[in-house]
């Protein structure tokens, strides 16, 4: 096994990529995307039950959406070129994706409570 220093068939050079095993990758991505998931699902639930209206129940899915990526940071250990091939992954990616789940359970309750 090669190790951290190690030099290789490339001659050691400092500049080479860094190697993803692609499944585990892959698995990753999974996970990010089935917490953003929940959480948007879970996030709108309780913005219908609070009552939140308009530009205030959208701001509070970005504040979840924050907050989850922030959590999926700290659970990477904030290393996250260990885990993921951009930073992007953990804070930009499906942030779009779950807002119709969230609006769907936003509605809801909205609707059902009030």
């Amino acid at each position: 096994m090669a190790r951290e220093g190690d030099r290789g068939a490339s001659g050691g050079a400092e500049d080479d990529p860094p190697i993803f095993n692609a499944e585990n990758l892959q698995s990753n991505i999974k996970s990010i995307h089935y917490s953003r998931t929940f959480l948007s699902i879970i996030g709108g639930v309780i913005a219908g039950i609070w009552g939140f209206t308009g530009l205030t129940g959208f701001i509070f899915y970005f504040l979840v959406m924050a907050a989850a990526s922030f959590g999926l940071a700290a659970k990477a250990k904030f290393s996250i070129c260990t885990y993921f091939d951009s930073w992007n992954r953990i804070f930009l990616d499906g942030i779009f994706g779950g807002l119709m789940s969230f609006v769907l359970f936003w509605t809801y309750p909205l609707t059902t409570f009030w």
